[in-house]
């Protein structure tokens, strides 16, 4: 390794900021040269005591001077900021007049927190490591000596990485959880057990074939998002606007998992759908239904993002979205628990839920509008614009409760959607009204998270209440 060292008692340089921003305040000999040592280094370590629960005056100052707009970090065209300093990390090592559990538990860490989180963390440093050393005070040598060993292996431990082995697991299983992108699983849960849960007018509910078949359905979402990720790329990599529904999870992007990696999570969860499909269809009464649907779903699955469907690079993303997770998994759920593929309850109950996915799903596609378009992928945003998006969905918004309401006194549906329009017209109103805001106010680019949030969660009233009128 080559090391720099910054000595901050040595350096010649003015603490304060004089002028409204320290980007107009020239640098001093001393703090050009740290800027280029900052900008050279893969990792850092910080050495400092802690004063009144945060770091000296010396450290404060040189990050005030250091850390500047249009260096470290940039302020978005959303109003949101980005690290510049990304791909660099951290080591912290302090000492203080107090124990260390003390200063942890007690007092909260406010100089560790603030340096790891609201400092370097901010401008996209990431801390791997801390070692907090104390009391300092009433120390003898030999304590004093074993802590000066810590911090020698501390950084040896380099030579295998910034990360500890434990702390390379833990990153590992965060990254693969991260990857799953579970917060989109439980609608898909609860519209197929509106389907199941409708079928027990036909025989009684078997919980084993439930879950079995929900096991399918788990593990082919899980192959679906992975394989979404490989083949959206492109498309991630250039999205400076993803959030936690829209632009991924951005694992491959931030090179927490490979393309290798993720390969084997798509095989080995195509392998695990294919184990709860094959000990499903030795169940099941009707098998063959059951495997054209479970056929039908990794298709649709997988030619999301996948060549040679590409679907979501034809405009027909959405459609697909929206058809697999309301009539495709309640039919599923219907049918592998004995009830016909034809019987028109799965298909009249799943269209106010269709039509209620869709305005969520063209959403999300207004953040990555631009780095789709940069991709070649079609999105119907992008083919659309953002203000026909945004009127598309309005329309879907107003839709979806006029099909509820224009289908609950069936006889066919057996009450399945009584009670449902209380809470559909408020939550729609509320989401008209925002996406009605966005239509007079929004140019393209930036996030919009609040807003996918409540779309999200009116989708969910599509399903809980049909559950809730069957239990």
């Amino acid at each position: 390794m080559e090391v720099e060292v910054l000595d901050l008692g040595a350096m010649q340089f003015d603490l304060d900021v004089h002028p409204v921003s320290p980007r107009d305040q020239p640098l001093e000999p001393d703090l050009a040269r740290a800027r280029r040592i900052i900008e050279w280094a893969e990792h850092l370590t910080f050495v400092y005591p802690a004063w009144w629960g945060t770091g000296p005056a010396r450290l404060k100052g040189f990050l005030d001077r250091i850390l500047l707009p249009g260096y470290a970090f940039r302020e978005r065209e959303d109003g949101r900021f980005e690290g510049l300093l990304d791909g660099r990390t951290a080591h912290l090592i302090t000492t203080m007049d107090m124990p260390p559990w003390v200063y942890r538990y007690i007092y909260r860490a406010p100089g560790l927190n603030g340096l790891q989180r609201s400092a370097l963390g901010f401008c996209g440093i990431k801390t791997t490591r801390i070692l907090a050393l104390g009391p300092v005070k009433d120390s003898d040598q030999a304590t004093r000596a074993a802590w000066l060993e810590k911090a020698r292996n501390m950084g040896f431990s380099l030579h295998e990485g910034v990360y500890s082995a434990t702390g390379r697991i833990s990153l590992k299983v965060l990254a693969w959880i991260k990857a799953l992108r579970l917060q989109f699983y439980p609608m898909t849960w609860l519209a197929y057990s509106l389907g199941a849960l409708a079928a027990t007018s036909i025989r009684d509910f078997d919980p084993v074939l439930f879950w079995l078949g929900y096991g399918c359905l788990f593990f082919g979402e899980v192959a679906t998002v992975f394989t979404n990720e490989w083949f959206d790329y492109e498309s991630d990599r250039r999205n400076r606007q993803a959030g936690p529904f829209n632009g991924g999870s951005r694992v491959l992007v931030n090179a927490e998992l490979g393309f290798r990696e993720l390969r084997i999570g798509i095989w080995a969860a195509l392998a695990a759908a294919m184990a709860c499909a094959g000990l499903l269809l030795d169940r099941v009464a009707d098998g063959f239904s059951s495997t054209i649907l479970l056929l039908l779903l990794l298709t649709l699955g997988l030619g999301y993002t996948a060549p040679p469907l590409k679907l979501s690079w034809r405009s027909l993303g959405e459609i697909n979205v929206g058809f697999t997770h309301s009539f495709a998994v309640i039919l599923c759920g219907y049918v592998f628990q004995g009830g016909n593929w034809n019987d028109p309850f799965p298909w009249l109950v799943s269209l106010p839920l269709f039509i209620a996915v869709l305005p969520a799903i063209l959403l999300s596609g207004i953040p990555d509008l631009e780095a789709d378009r940069l991709a070649g992928k079609r999105t119907v945003p992008v083919r659309l614009g953002l203000e026909r998006t945004l009127w598309l969905v309005l329309a879907l918004i107003i839709a979806a409760p006029l099909a509820a309401l224009l289908l609950k006194d069936l006889p066919t549906l057996r009450g399945a959607l009584d009670g449902m329009l209380p809470w559909i017209l408020p939550h729609g109103l509320l989401l008209a009204a925002i996406v009605h805001r966005e239509l007079h106010h929004r140019q393209e680019g930036g996030r919009i998270d609040g807003l996918m949030l409540v779309s999200l969660s009116y989708i969910v009233w599509f399903g809980l209440i049909p559950v809730l009128n069957l239990l």
